[in-house]
């Protein structure tokens, strides 16, 4: 069951694209703005809203570790903010100076693409700020865009309807027609699949387009090959025009949204639909999957952002609870360990966690005084309006350890050695 558990009414304009990372949700309109919100309790961070654009902002996307975010504009300029205090980084423009449509970070944040209306694609170096390479498709606005798992690849999306295929040296490798009416955006799922015939591992990608149709395609990633493209199939559950598609992190489900102002959700095995999803007013145009918890935000032309939550038993966006025991805690990566986090309402801890690489390995090691000097977690409990008035006054260090805090987030009253506690006690009754 999808449930919808909170709708954000901030923007003063049509809300063209949203974003998850481990902690945050960032959102952007035609109000010229982006907004972040935490994922502990959908409250606007304090720094929030970005304002730096002079014209509607389009897109915009988290690097991989959550701690930049991109936005892009009909001004021509790319921009890049620090998520930890909203300090703007970067004003990248695009050379020619053209409206930027889409944006998007390599998985290794070493590149930033930026598509722009008059079909020019720029590769930024992350490093340097600077252009890296650049390119042109032929014909079209550019629109959407997706990366290859292991960053080599990439494929740009235009409005004449074609997917082009890049490598990280800005060569195009290949070009396929998908919507005749144009495409309007694209997304690869993370999650490799066995073709079943020859052992290969595919990649499922999913375009989408004016056409009113959503397109499943199985991508070979292959550096001595390139790219290899097979068309799956089609799905045909919307009435007008789709908007947004976007796969979950485990690849089970995508989602769409849509002019006929609904969200289909589908089950990517079968094609199956899950859930129609019809609260929004007007067009939805975008749609997200949360990355390490049960989470959707769709957003619309309405002004809003809905953000729906699933039931922990159904497939959803990273791994659940259920399939958590047919792996061993040592034998888990560091996804594993931040969907445990997650689905222990621990959300807060993700990004700690990921910043200090812990695996299944790492958290059997972690003890109290590992959490406290290590992760540098306080440990303590406190009444909340207690400590909130402590933080209102500016101070940033513990009130029983006076030691700095890396975080003014607040979590609920259950220290994490407790969790971690609980959690293996039971993993040991299994077994």
């Amino acid at each position: 069951m999808a449930t919808l558990i909170h709708t954000l009414a901030d923007h003063s304009d049509d809300v063209n694209y949203c974003a998850f990372s481990s902690s945050c949700l960032a959102t952007c309109s035609l109000d010229k703005t982006i907004r972040v919100y935490s994922l502990n309790n959908f409250t606007e961070l304090p720094y929030s809203p970005l304002k730096g654009h002079t014209y509607a902002v389009h897109c915009c996307c988290f690097s991989p570790s959550g701690h930049v975010l991109a936005s892009c504009s009909t001004d021509g300029t790319t921009m890049v903010w620090d998520t930890r205090n909203g300090r703007k980084l970067a004003v990248l423009e695009q050379p020619s100076g053209s409206p930027v449509r889409v944006c998007r970070f390599s998985p290794e944040s070493t590149y930033l693409v930026s598509g722009a209306a008059d079909g020019s694609v720029v590769l930024w170096n992350m490093q340097s700020l600077k252009v890296y390479r650049s390119g042109n498709v032929k014909d079209g606005s550019l629109v959407a865009c997706a990366f290859s798992p292991n960053g080599n690849f990439f494929v740009t999306g235009s409005s004449c309807g074609d997917l082009t295929f890049w490598d990280d040296k800005m060569r195009c490798l290949c070009n396929e027609k998908a919507h005749d009416l144009g495409v309007t955006c694209c997304d690869i799922s993370l999650q490799p699949i066995s073709d079943g015939e020859h052992g290969f591992r595919y990649f499922q990608m999913a375009s989408c387009g004016q056409d009113n149709q959503i397109k499943l395609w199985l991508i070979l990633f292959a550096d001595f090959l390139g790219v290899e493209l097979k068309y799956k199939c089609t799905l045909n559950g919307h009435s007008a025009p789709v908007l947004a598609c976007a796969f979950s992190y485990d690849g089970q489900m995508l989602v769409s949204g849509s002019v006929d102002k609904c969200v289909i959700i589908y089950e990517t095995s079968t094609g199956n639909t899950l859930h129609t999803l019809s609260q929004h007013t007007r067009y939805v145009t975008t749609c997200a999957f949360a990355p390490y918890s049960p989470l959707l935000a769709t957003g619309s032309m309405d002004k809003t952002v809905n953000i729906w939550q699933f039931d922990l038993k159904q497939p959803c966006a990273g791994n659940t609870v259920e399939n958590e025991s047919k792996v061993t805690v040592e034998d888990w990566s560091e996804d594993d360990v931040s969907a445990w986090l997650c689905a222990q309402d621990l959300a807060d801890f993700v990004e700690l966690f990921k910043m200090n690489n812990i695996d299944g390995k790492e958290l059997l090691n972690l003890t109290k005084e590992s959490l406290t000097n290590e992760l540098k977690i306080d440990g303590y409990s406190y009444e909340k309006e207690a400590m909130e008035n402590w933080i209102s006054t500016r101070r940033r260090s513990s009130p029983m350890t006076n030691l700095p805090l890396p975080s003014l987030m607040l979590t609920p009253n259950r220290t994490l050695k407790m969790a971690i506690s609980r959690w293996l006690e039971t993993q040991q009754k299994d077994s």
